[in-house]
């Protein structure tokens, strides 16, 4: 997977968090899988199409996106119900919209799908590609994986 398509990824994803819930992100180092099998409990998939496709996958442990989202409603949250699971899905649609921006600006014409939120640990999912790229970040509310599986149609 090319760089040119982590990095936009990886910047959204920063500045996002950054711009909405004041987290630094820290990046750990990045490592393939021959399959996707989320840990976390709380996962947001966005589709990717155009120039580029496959697949985005958000995974975040449960109290992280708790955290994440008790921090941008101001209330408390205990449990993944549908608020909790659409702030998450929004949360993933604005980084993997301003993902797509990047990327346009590199000249790659893609766009994003709706997101697919998709609660469980231990949650097999196909990501239609041989190998996913990982990428583990931190932050002070939590750890949380960004799954790449993408590629160029050009």
């Amino acid at each position: 997977m090319k760089a040119d398509f982590v990095n936009p990824i990886y910047e959204a994803t920063t500045d996002v968090l950054q711009s909405m819930l004041e987290l630094d992100v820290k990046r750990g180092e990045l490592k393939t899988s021959e399959e996707l099998i989320s840990g976390n409990e709380a996962n947001v998939a966005i589709g990717v199409t155009g120039d580029l496709s496959g697949s985005i996958l958000f995974s975040f442990s449960r109290d992280m996106a708790l955290s994440m989202v008790e921090s941008m409603a101001g209330m408390e949250v205990n449990e993944l119900d549908k608020f909790v699971t659409s702030a998450l899905g929004e949360v993933a649609n604005i980084i993997s919209g301003n993902a797509a921006t990047f990327l346009n600006q590199q000249d790659y014409d893609c766009d994003i799908v709706p997101p697919r939120v998709i609660i469980g640990e231990n949650q097999s999912l196909s990501m239609a590609t041989d190998s996913v790229l990982v990428i583990p970040l931190k932050t002070d509310m939590g750890e949380f994986e960004i799954n790449l599986a993408i590629w160029s149609n050009k």
